[in-house]
């Protein structure tokens, strides 16, 4: 169940895709808490460089391996403004990370680009779940999700 905290923390996601926009990247924002509630690090999408790996569920799932013990890792908890693709996913299992919180999910995702008349990504959309099966996953949110909506419809057809 998404609580008070788990909607500032998503807030908070989707803050971090807007200055992804703002900056000319892909429209998605990430925050790893840990178990005490201690925000332990927040990133956006970095992307339009050129490296489509840049993605904020990777560079926190890094983070976590370099600075976290196991069991710390497993105690923490991913916000995001989009459920983890498939790269992401893997690399929270790999890791060990904890639970996932997100606004949007990767269908609302696929089904919004669709109706944008996007491209479909060299990479499936899949849940979480598919990739890592013993995710605890909780979300979409559904007031967040329309604000990530419109992110992606500005990101996809600006005025």
């Amino acid at each position: 169940m998404v609580d008070d905290t788990d909607l500032q923390h998503l807030s908070r996601c989707v803050e971090l895709a807007a200055e992804a926009l703002a900056e000319g990247d892909e429209p998605f924002g990430s925050v790893l808490v840990a178990g005490d509630g201690t925000v332990l690090g927040e990133d956006r999408n970095r992307v339009a460089g050129g490296d489509r790996t840049r993605h904020p569920e990777f560079a926190l799932a890094r983070l976590a391996a370099a600075n976290l013990a196991l069991a710390d890792r497993a105690a923490a908890t991913v916000y995001t403004s989009g459920e983890h693709c498939p790269m992401c996913a893997a690399a929270h299992g790999w890791v060990g990370l904890g639970r996932i919180v997100y606004a949007s999910s990767s269908a609302q995702l696929a089904a919004w680009l669709a109706e944008l008349d996007v491209p479909a990504p060299p990479v499936r959309a899949l849940p979480v779940t598919e990739i890592v099966p013993g995710a605890v996953v909780e979300g979409p949110v559904p007031p967040l999700a329309e604000q990530v909506r419109e992110l992606q419809r500005r990101y996809h057809r600006p005025s």
